[in-house]
């Protein structure tokens, strides 16, 4: 009976969760980023498992987040409610992991205290405004995470199995397709904190040593099984930045990546946090757990279980290689992503014992974590519904057989996805003359698309979106399109309506990608 109780407590934990982080997935918007997924999803259900003609962006999201997004549009369909869901499944899923790497050696009530301190620290970003868009909107590094705890979790409680070393190669493997963060922090982590264990324990054949050879194995295999994707036309994707600053940058690089992960912790108060300074006191409460616990793994690393090594060594890989890249800007915290998740672990383990002894206390210390986490969530839910912004224009397009057109990138599959697949905008870009002629030149873009949109004998765009404010006005499209036949206001976007397909005046893009 006790076993099903435990389930039924499980269970209800995690609709909970979920119906929290689905209403705080509503207070933010989606954006072309998270649609342009959306529509990869979509083909990837419909048995387009190759994404052929699909140009991705420098992580593809392909082995976790793509298909979950598809599953959910296959119950919702195409749209606004499909994104959010998914979104929100993908944090309850990192959650989900991320409590049960904390819980590990513990009993009874000390259990439920290191899973309220994990949802406390995840919830704490969500009170400030802009992790919201990278934790609980459009597939984002923050699903990357799952890949590593996974892995580090098979590791952690069945290190000796025959089946774990294979298993570890595959997540990895997977990730790495997914996402190359994997390659940068869950990869050396694992081959740092196994290879030390095998040293201290003087055994060259053990399951520490497997594990260290299945991780290093990963990095070939997933470029192997991504050539032979290519091979077979699978889509293509841009190279990722994993290029070294120049040492001189490195100072000032590690002042942005600390900005970045108290952006990434909700610990920087803004206008739109919730409570304000205490919102973000909250935040910085959080993080300053979340680096007790990693000082906590390093103080006692001789001591401490492989997930806590592993946990620790993750962060550290992660911030590491992020700061003498050349990623780091300010506000470029989804980078850092993994870090939020591993923290909340690690507080979790350093601040609460295995067990909690004494009902008055075990009582105490369950609903004090348990209100704290709730009322988080709670709080950070009560931010307002986001309505779709591009919702009007959608509906007007549909409602006057506007079916196929052109726009910028920030106007063109948020569109497709809000009215449904019904009404198709496809990205483009508008660029001066490469030759050095005056006037513009309109591309398929590189970046997030298909080029098969493109191919005029299969598809007929009629008109083109232009935005009244931004790089691709009404001037800029009549420059190079010419005079349209029709002319239309629709709230702040002029739809320009022609009579001849205008894919015929769309050009390859130069260059790279």
């Amino acid at each position: 009976m006790r076993g099903w109780q435990a389930v039924a407590a499980w269970v209800a934990g995690g609709l909970v969760l979920f119906a929290c982080f689905l209403r705080i997935s509503f207070g933010e918007r989606v954006d072309s980023d998270g649609a342009n997924s959306a529509l990869q999803a979509w083909d990837l259900v419909h048995g387009h498992l190759m994404l052929h003609g699909w140009i991705m962006g420098d992580a593809t999201f392909y082995a976790f987040e793509l298909p979950l997004n598809g599953i959910v549009q296959l119950l919702f369909g195409v749209g606004n409610l499909a994104a959010h869901i998914s979104s929100a499944l993908t944090y309850l899923i990192v959650a989900a992991c991320a409590a049960a790497l904390a819980v590990t050696g513990s009993r009874g009530p000390a259990r439920a205290v290191r899973c309220a301190v994990v949802v406390a620290v995840l919830a704490a970003p969500l009170l400030a405004g802009p992790p919201v868009l990278a934790l609980l909107e459009e597939p984002d590094h923050i699903g990357t995470s799952l890949f590593l705890m996974l892995s580090f979790l098979l590791i952690d409680r069945l290190p000796d199995r025959p089946f774990t070393a294979p298993l570890v190669c595959l997540i990895l493997c997977a990730g790495q397709l997914s996402d190359l963060t994997v390659r940068y922090v869950a990869v050396p982590a694992v081959v740092l904190v196994c290879g030390y264990r095998v040293l201290a324990a003087r055994k060259l054949r053990s399951g520490d040593t497997a594990l260290v050879v299945a991780a290093v194995m990963s990095v070939p295999l997933e470029s192997v099984l991504r050539a032979a994707m290519v091979h077979f036309g699978a889509f293509v994707m841009a190279p990722p930045q994993t290029r070294l600053s120049s040492l001189r940058l490195w100072p000032r690089h590690a002042s942005l990546t600390w900005l970045n992960v108290r952006v990434l912790f909700g610990s920087v108060a803004r206008p739109d946090t919730k409570l304000g300074g205490a919102g973000a006191a909250f935040g910085l409460i959080c993080l300053l757990a979340a680096l007790f616990g990693l000082a906590w793994v390093i103080g006692t690393w001789r001591r401490a279980s492989r997930a806590e090594q592993l946990l620790a060594a993750a962060i550290v890989f992660n911030l590491g290689t992020y700061l003498v890249s050349v990623m780091p800007s300010l506000g470029r915290y989804r980078e850092v992503a993994a870090a939020l998740p591993c923290g909340a672990v690690l507080a979790a383990r350093a601040l609460v014992p295995a067990r909690i002894t004494g009902t008055s206390r075990a009582f105490a210390a369950v609903a004090a974590t348990g209100l704290i986490a709730l009322l988080s969530l709670a709080i950070a839910a009560t931010r307002p519904l986001m309505s779709p912004a591009s919702a009007p224009l959608a509906a007007w397009l549909e409602t006057h057989g506007l079916r196929y057109g052109i726009a910028g990138y920030w106007d063109a599959s948020i569109v497709t996805l809000q009215s449904g697949n019904r009404v198709q905008i496809r990205a483009v870009d508008l660029y001066r003359k490469i030759d050095g002629h005056p006037g513009l030149e309109i591309y398929a873009p590189g970046w997030e698309t298909n080029a098969l949109w493109y191919n005029a004998s299969w598809y007929d765009a009629t008109f083109a979106v232009a935005d009244s404010q931004g790089r691709y006005p009404a001037a800029g499209f009549e420059h190079v399109l010419g005079k349209p036949a029709a002319t239309y206001r629709v709230a702040s976007w002029l739809v320009l309506v022609y009579r001849t397909n205008l894919l015929l005046r769309i050009l390859p893009r130069p260059g790279p990608y």
